[in-house]
């Protein structure tokens, strides 16, 4: 019986002695612990300090994702309704490997963008466009709407030009996607042209001097009289001047004349060929509705974009002219296969460009529409032209009453 007490002894005194022997040694623990978690912290707080400071300095030298890095104004947007209205890179081709950035310095400090949708039929035509604007240090972005991008290696300038491609989309679609306002900000001028374009009374070196010396930020060349599709009076070239920016009629439903400052007798280009300053199209580009592929009733509200009054900094230029062709691209007829009862197959021909007609004056009421509402939820936004608005009512009121 005693023996039993005793080895119940000894075993309780070894449990003792193992658990206090392991607690002794989780408190031995405890202080080395401790210095390395402290050493952990130490690290972590250096180097996130570090990657803060670094990335603080990387972004007042070379802000990679701000769009105040474009030289753009933040102002540049308040003159658009909140509701209507997303890392910046250079387009252009540089080499994979350079040696010294020598070829920074040497490059010239002015660079401009020439964007045109095309398909295969109108090579020969673009081709003559882009020729044009080539040694005036244009970059050439093109937008294959056909899908045919093959058929363009063998022009000596395809190579250095960009290519896009999506099968049956619009100039508005492809600018909307490609061409937002931190990727094109290296460039000061933005071509958004057409390519149904006769350029041969067409220079871009001296149509750019006159819209700098004249401070216009929207503008457009002036249309050959003997154009195609010619919809806004404004838009004719007027022989006897350099540029214009408003247009005298009296003729028709819509009234132009010195009472008139707003579309279409004065701050109106139409969307054929207009050119944007960067700023410009900073603003612009948030007009582009991204489900809106055809842009109708843009050009009536491209005024408010124009960085201050549009009767000022919207024009066209008459000096450098061109011939708008308005060939159709999108659409045209196209065979459908009907059967009748009797098992023989019919051929009709359905009009596709009525298909378009009809979805584009469907999306201009979406796009009124979409203002309007925008006008309305927007508190903060006011119209800088309802002033204007108002002194044409009151002049027009004051006449009626003399009458």
């Amino acid at each position: 019986m005693r023996a039993f007490k005793s080895w119940r002894w000894l075993l309780k005194k070894r449990l003792t002695l193992f658990d206090g022997g392991t607690f002794g040694a989780k408190m031995k623990q405890l202080p080395f612990m401790g210095v390395i978690c402290t050493v952990m912290l130490f690290i972590v707080y250096r180097t996130t300090n570090y990657q803060y400071r670094q990335t603080e300095m990387e972004s007042r030298l070379n802000p990679f994702y701000t769009l105040t890095d474009s030289g753009v104004p933040a102002t540049s947007l308040n003159t658009l309704p909140r509701g209507i209205i997303e890392a910046r890179s250079d387009l252009e081709l540089k080499p994979l490997w350079s040696s010294s950035p020598k070829s920074e310095v040497n490059s010239p400090s002015s660079k401009n963008l020439l964007a045109i949708p095309v398909g295969i039929k109108q090579k020969s035509n673009v081709d003559r466009i882009i020729r044009k604007f080539l040694p005036e240090n244009f970059t050439i972005v093109l937008f294959h709407y056909d899908g045919n991008m093959d058929g363009w290696w063998d022009l000596e300038w395809s190579k250095k030009a960009i290519h896009m491609v999506a099968f049956n989309q619009t100039k508005w679609w492809f600018a909307k996607r490609f061409l937002h306002p931190a990727i094109v900000s290296p460039y000061d001028y933005i071509f958004l042209w057409d390519e149904d374009l006769g350029v041969e009374h067409f220079h871009p070196g001296r149509y750019l001097e006159i819209v700098k010396s004249e401070g216009l930020e929207i503008s457009q060349p002036a249309l050959d009289p003997n154009s195609t599709g010619i919809h806004h009076r404004i838009t004719i070239r007027q022989r006897s001047k350099k540029f214009h920016r408003r247009v005298y009629d009296i003729r028709g439903s819509t009234k132009c004349s010195d009472a008139s400052d707003g579309p279409p007798c004065a701050g109106f280009v139409e969307g054929m060929a207009p050119v944007f300053s960067k700023a410009a199209w900073h603003c612009a580009w948030h007009l582009i509705q991204s489900d809106l592929v055809h842009g109708w009733g843009m050009d009536m509200k491209l005024g408010y974009c124009a960085q201050g009054d549009r009767t000022n900094k919207v024009g066209v230029v008459d000096s450098e002219y061109i011939v708008h062709q308005s060939i159709q691209t999108l659409g045209g007829q196209s065979a459908r296969k009907t059967s009748n009862p009797g098992g023989t197959v019919k051929r009709h021909k359905v009009d596709v460009r009525s298909e378009i007609r009809r979805q584009s004056t469907s999306e201009l009421q979406t796009f009124e529409d979409r203002w309007e509402q925008a006008v309305k939820e927007d508190r903060y936004w006011t119209d800088p032209y309802r002033g204007s608005q108002r002194r044409r009512q009151r002049r027009s009121r004051r006449r009626h009453h003399k009458v």
